[in-house]
């Protein structure tokens, strides 16, 4: 069973961190079409683009042929913020990569560290194992970072983020089709958190996986 988001703000900070639950893998739908406010993937906008940094955008990641992962954007995030949703982002695109090369793919390992990084092979293992791949859209969007700790290269914060996987479906990887039975309770959208901290160089990692589920409260805000 998930668990409720508990993350602290010594969890954010600390190296190493409670055995964790992995993020969930919600296939459901086949994906429709690219809305024409769906962008390329291309850099978030920042403060020498004021014309898109002043307003919300869609980029869409394409990951594999079928399979993307898009992000709707905030208006003005500032520089860690940007830099926080990027690794998330390139999280979610590197792991679904990595489901849809067989393995082959493993630049999702560049973002995450301690137990996150566990959970995340774990993750990708369980669909090798499995021989299961997937096609369709994921969407990220309401990015908010709800909890900041230290400063500077010590500095540790948690990223929330709204995520619906219903336009995903998942496939035999043998024969390239749905599997026979979707499971029901991955339709609905749910709130992923992830703490993260500054890596070695600075930049940041993701440590830490938690998230909520509906009825859960802070999943609510994920409802449209």
């Amino acid at each position: 069973m998930r668990v409720v988001i508990a993350l602290v703000l010594a969890l954010v900070a600390s190296a190493g961190c409670a055995p964790s639950e992995a993020q969930p893998f919600t296939p459901a739908d086949l994906p429709a079409d690219t809305s024409p406010q769906e962008a390329g993937a291309s850099a978030p906008p920042s403060p020498a683009d004021p014309a898109r940094a002043a307003a919300p955008w869609v980029e869409t990641v394409k990951v594999a042929p079928g399979v993307r992962v898009v992000v709707e954007w905030p208006a003005a995030p500032d520089a860690d913020t940007t830099a926080m949703i990027e690794v998330l982002r390139d999280y979610f695109a590197g792991a679904f990569r990595a489901v849809t090369s067989e393995g082959r793919d493993t630049g999702y390992l560049d973002v995450v560290e301690h137990d996150a990084a566990g959970d995340a092979s774990s993750w990708v293992r369980a669909f090798l194992d499995r021989r299961r791949s997937v096609r369709g859209t994921a969407r990220l969007y309401a990015p908010n970072v709800s909890a900041v700790s230290g400063s500077g290269d010590d500095r540790g914060a948690q990223l929330d983020v709204c995520v619906d996987e219903s336009k995903m479906r998942l496939l035999d990887a043998a024969t390239g089709k749905p599997v026979a039975r979707q499971p029901e309770w991955t339709r609905k959208p749910f709130l992923q958190a992830a703490a993260m901290g500054r890596g070695d160089d600075g930049g940041w990692r993701i440590r830490l996986f938690r998230h909520a589920k509906l009825p859960d409260e802070r999943a609510k805000g994920c409802l449209r």
